[in-house]
């Protein structure tokens, strides 16, 4: 079985920025999201992926993700997702001998960056880098499928 166990945080301010080790564009579409369930499509650079991910809100939910074809990807984002497309610049910062992914999203999610780290099982303890915010694990508008029904640029300036 396929797990991912991730948290989530907003950062307090850049200074990660200079601890960037590289970046990698991501564009993905969704193509269904029910309550057990979401169904994507991402591309970065010359690969695409379908992934299947539980729609478990909290650090554990199932994942799984098959490449497919890019043409496939690209005619499936256009013609079949759900709009708007999340857009975003994935940043790796290695902090402390952890791989923070910090997403930077455009479009109309432009604005919002969130911090992640993905550990080996439940309970790994890690340290929090001085540039990392609240925890927002367990709030669903952070996760991307939500930013795809309800973008950041709709509720962002609401408490």
């Amino acid at each position: 079985m396929a797990v991912e166990i991730e948290h989530k945080f907003l950062l307090v301010n850049n200074s990660w920025r200079k601890q960037v080790s590289y970046s990698v564009k991501y564009k993905q579409g969704y193509l269904s999201s029910v309550a057990t369930s979401s169904i994507r499509v991402r591309i970065s650079d010359d690969h695409a992926w379908l992934n299947i991910k539980s729609a478990t809100i909290g650090t554990y939910r199932h994942e799984y993700e098959y490449e497919i074809p890019m043409f496939d990807a690209q005619e499936i984002i256009t013609n079949l997702c759900r709009k708007p497309i999340i857009e975003k610049t994935r940043h790796i910062v290695v902090d402390d001998g952890n791989t923070w992914e910090i997403d930077e999203f455009e479009g109309d999610n432009e604005g919002l960056i969130v911090a992640e780290i993905e550990l080996p099982e439940v309970g790994t303890v890690f340290s929090n880098p001085a540039w990392l915010g609240a925890e927002v694990t367990s709030d669903h508008r952070y996760y991307n499928n939500n930013l795809a029904s309800h973008p950041y640029s709709v509720w962002r300036d609401q408490p």
